[in-house]
């Protein structure tokens, strides 16, 4: 009669594939989600999944995306014996017992440990991965177990160590080392041991306990070090240096892997603001947003502002420092609007000889949509991208500078890292936020933590995702980003930013591609659903302004398009903010006049959008400047001016500034120069003139700022360091592929008569008559065949089908692998046979 255990330990995985073979589709499913990288391709039965799951690279990235405490139970795993027992691995994370579970059951869903809970078992590469050595420290500061700091011990030195230890000796090394092992193991008799050790030795022992393990010692060690070393608590571990046993450092420690254990993340203290509050917040913070990036393409979309490319890629500095300049924005954040407007895929370098920087035509395109849509699309180009704008300044490891679109600014783990900063503000918003997430407005507030406290819980969340220092960085850039860029409000995540989150962690790292952006704005979609969220909090723009008597205009507001284009030559900026302040000076007026306007179009703008009355000053100003405007008329001979006023042509040419131009009076009313017309131009109007130029016709030449675009440029994809992560669709038929290839390489089958199997497990090879014999025997029985086939390329594979039709050379069937009907040439078939159980 068999036994409950012995049952259980019958029915007990003995590999990895076989633990893969008993989970459900939907676990299958999980793993390939959080290890994407197995998908690469798709594995063609669970035995190579699980091969693929034990490789370096992909053990390195599944470890990278523990949290701290999964990560120390697979340190504690490492070093506990193989297999472990649960008991044994909960005695080794001591105070962590309630955690542990999770942690166990994330590190076996990521297929890094598999057994039965009496027999735990760590992958072999994680294994060898996280154990201590010389020249790899582990985390928990242990060192190297017995076994290995002996390796080079000679059989008679064993002899005397066991000796030494007290216990009796043996005839070969292997029970030298097990009885030492097992003394070592034996916390009673180890303890006994300890307590005749002198003071000064139990201080050594002390000092190496908690790592690192490795101490120096001199040629001729102190009593108290001979002392441990003739015992074997102390071993050689190379010239002059000693290494602590870790079955000794354990027994010191109690039992425990870890000095210091993290089962729970670390608190987040922040501050709780009225949810109302953020979203004001962040919707005003996301309309300076959209203007900022309008400002700065604007200004780099005419041929005089456009910024060349650096050589060797990038903007210059100089360029930098001006931008930052016009945006009255420090250079850091000049560099991320820059490099913003770039991953949106509306800025990019016009491939000219003279390579400049300038919009491209999907800015055109952006400017023509709704704010909440153009808002949308900066979001998620700002959610996926790897390049990272806090690094612009710095230098790369071979000492040259990074710039603002230049190359060396991609790091593949920022996109999770956003992502994974802002769902933690999403997370530790009070009351949940799930009312806020589709579109309520009830909850009664939102918790902004302190910007340290994230990144401690960064720190616990992903302790291997890139160097320590970078990650901190990346998280502290991010809050600030998300401010500038309006995802959060007072350091709180808005409501209308949750659906773009979880559709970015859905969409993996192609988010940001073209086809991406279509999708998120689809209706229905993320990005629709963000920007509803987001239109009810932004103001609508305004169609005046409030003119005022020290020649300068308010706008209240964000104005509408064809106003703020116009106003925007009409007069300064002078303050931005919630309102914006517009300064009209004499240099203003003759921009808009040199445009073609008339000063009495200029005077019915101004009546029919302004709240106010039209001031006197402001209506003098514009009419001075009209009537001085055009009165010198400078041409293209060698350059000329032209002048029906003699007299303040004779004034120009006695005028000491003028010196330079190389006037000479051809005529009362004409004045010829050497200088160049645009160079004219420029200096009569530093002198306090108003010239205009002319044409060889005598018309005035009206300036008007020629836009730049470049030809049509895609959005830079992202750099990520990993395969994208993957979506359902693809990730059910994956599963149902890896199905379909185990159970063709796995399933019994007979032959219809005896021949001998193919040596590495394929179908045996049959005749085509005799293949065709057993086609049409399954097609009339309806009963599944086991296949080898060829493809066209001449790739072999095992496939599980079911024939229909067998005519014409060709077998028409369903295929379990591709789960569809297909068609097969018989040609291309290596070799059948009906699977064993076809007939039960």
């Amino acid at each position: 009669m068999t036994t409950e255990p012995e049952a259980r330990r019958r029915a007990a995985p003995r590999t990895l594939a076989d633990e893969l073979r008993a989970r459900s589709d939907e676990a299958l499913a999980e793993l390939l989600r959080a290890r994407p990288d197995l998908l690469s391709p798709v594995p063609g039965d669970l035995t190579q999944l699980a091969t693929r799951a034990g490789t370096r690279a992909s053990v390195l990235r599944a470890l990278e995306r523990l949290d701290r405490f999964a990560l120390q139970t697979a340190e504690a795993l490492a070093v506990a014996p193989d297999p472990c027992p649960y008991q044994t691995l909960a005695g080794l994370l001591a105070g962590g017992e309630d955690e542990l579970p999770r942690a166990l059951g994330l590190l076996r869903e990521r297929a890094l440990v598999w057994g039965g809970d009496d027999r735990l078992r760590l992958v072999r590469t994680a294994r060898d991965l996280l154990t201590p050595n010389a020249n790899r420290p582990s985390p928990t500061g242990l060192g190297p177990a017995l076994a290995e700091a002996t390796s080079g011990t000679s059989p008679g030195r064993l002899q005397e160590i066991l000796t030494a230890a007290g216990l009796p000796t043996t005839h070969d090394p292997v029970s030298a080392l097990a009885a030492l092992t097992g003394l070592f193991t034996d916390r009673g008799r180890l303890a006994a041991l300890l307590e005749e050790a002198p003071e000064e030795a139990r201080a050594m022992l002390a000092k190496l306990t908690w790592g690192p393990p490795y101490g120096e010692v001199s040629e001729h060690p102190s009593p108290p070090i001979r002392w441990l070393m003739d015992r074997g608590l102390l071993l050689p571990a190379a010239p002059r240096t000693v290494v602590l046993p870790r079955e000794v450092a354990l027994h010191l420690r109690g039992g425990r892997a870890h000095r210091r254990l993290e089962p729970l993340p670390p608190a987040l203290p922040g501050r709780t603001h009225p949810r109302q509050v953020v979203d004001g917040a962040a919707a005003g913070q996301a309309l300076a947003a959209l203007a900022v990036v309008e400002e700065l393409l604007t200004s780099w979309g005419t041929a005089t502002g456009a910024p060349p490319v650096l050589r060797a890629g990038g903007l210059g500095v100089r360029d930098l420092k001006r931008t930052a300049v016009a945006l009255d924005v420090p250079e850091p954040v000049a560099a991320f609007w820059i490099e913003l407007a770039y991953a949106a895929g509306l800025l990019a370098s016009d491939g000219e000889a003279d390579e400049r920087y300038a919009p491209t035509p999907a800015y055109d395109a952006w400017l023509a949509q709704p704010p909440e849509r153009r808002w949308v699309r900066l979001a998620r180009a700002w959610l996926a991208a790897t390049r990272v704008s806090g690094l612009v300044g710095e230098r790369d490891a071979r000492g040259r500078a990074l710039n603002a679109l230049g190359p060396g600014l991609d790091r593949g783990p920022a996109p999770e890292l956003r992502r994974r900063v802002l769902r933690l503000l999403a997370d530790h918003a009070e009351d949940g936020g799930t009312s806020e997430a589709s579109g309520g407005s009830g909850s009664s507030g939102a918790v902004a933590p302190e910007a340290d406290a994230v990144v401690a819980r960064m720190d616990w969340e992903c302790p291997l995702r890139g160097p320590a220092e970078l990650r901190g960085r990346i998280v502290r850039w991010t809050l600030r980003e998300a401010e500038l860029l309006g995802v959060t409000g007072r350091g709180a995540l808005a409501s209308y930013a949750r659906p773009l989150l979880d559709a970015d962690a859905g969409a993996g790292s192609g988010a940001g591609t073209a086809l991406e952006h279509a999708a998120g704005n689809a209706p229905g979609g993320a990005g629709e659903r963000a920007a509803s969220l987001l239109a009810p909090l932004l103001p609508e723009p305004l169609d005046h302004v409030l003119l005022q008597a020290d020649l300068t205009a308010v706008a209240p507001g964000p104005l509408q398009r064809p106003l703020a284009e116009t106003l925007s030559v009409l007069a300064d900026v002078e303050s931005k903010g919630g309102a914006t302040v517009y300064r009209f000076t004499p240099q203003s007026v003759r921009r808009a006049l040199d445009a073609g306007r008339t000063a009495s179009d200029l005077h019915a703008f101004l009546a029919a959008h302004s709240r106010t009355p039209v001031p006197q000053p402001l209506a003098y100003l514009i009419d001075d400047v009209a009537r001085r405007h055009g009165r010198l008329r400078v041409g293209a001979a060698g350059s000329y001016v032209r002048c029906d006023d003699d007299a303040l042509l004779a004034e120009i040419a006695a005028d000491r500034r003028a010196a330079g131009l190389g006037l000479r009076l051809l005529a009362p009313t004409v004045l010829a120069a050497q200088a160049d017309p645009g160079t004219l131009l420029e200096r009569l109007r530093s002198m306090g003139y108003a010239p205009a130029a002319e044409s060889a016709e005598g018309d005035v030449v009206i300036h008007r700022s020629d836009t730049l675009r470049t030809p049509p440029r895609t959005a830079p994809e992202p750099v990520p360091d990993g395969p994208p992560r993957p979506d359902r669709p693809l990730l059910a038929a994956a599963v149902r592929a890896i199905r379909a290839g185990d159970l063709a390489a796995t399933a019994p089958h007979r032959p219809r008569q005896p021949a001998p199997a193919a040596p590495d497990g394929r179908p045996p090879r049959t005749a085509t008559a005799e293949t065709l014999d057993v086609m049409r025997s399954a097609a009339r029985t309806g009963t599944p065949v086991w296949i080898g086939y060829v493809n066209a390329d001449g790739a072999a594979s095992q496939r599980v089908i079911e024939p229909v039709r067998v005519e014409g050379g060709f077998v028409t069937a369903y295929d379990h692998t591709a789960d569809e009907v297909r068609t097969y040439p018989l040609h291309r078939i290596t070799g059948a046979a009906e699977l064993a159980d076809a007939d039960g």
